[in-house]
């Protein structure tokens, strides 16, 4: 019989608990992951604009024979390829939190709407 009690309380803890979290399942967080993610991404852009201005000036510095003058202009084009990239990403990911801000005010703004009537 005590077996059974516990059997039947732990079922109703188990419902109890569903019931508080709506519903939900455990899923895991992945806003940080998501962060650093985009994080690695700028610093990838930023630095392949850098080796591929050094390879290109690499290049022109052996075909034409100045030696460091191509080379210090590529890697100065390539840090600004690189940096115009990353604004660009993170213009693109600004955009992306703020329509997600958007559309969670309107179904905040609908709730509040939909309880005053």
């Amino acid at each position: 019989m005590a077996e059974t009690s516990e059997r039947e309380r732990l079922r109703q803890l188990e419902e109890k608990i569903a019931r508080a979290k709506g519903g939900k399942t455990d899923a895991p967080s992945t806003g940080d992951i998501s962060q650093a993610n985009i994080a690695w991404q700028m610093v990838t852009e930023l630095v392949a604009g850098i080796v591929i201005g050094l390879g290109i000036g690499l290049g022109f510095d052996a075909l034409l024979g100045t030696k460091p003058f191509m080379l210090v202009l590529f890697i100065l084009l390539g840090f600004v390829a690189g940096v115009r990239v990353m604004m660009r990403t993170a213009a693109n990911v600004q955009e992306k939190q703020l329509a997600k801000a958007a559309e969670q005010e309107t179904k905040t703004a609908d709730a509040v709407e939909e309880e005053r009537d």
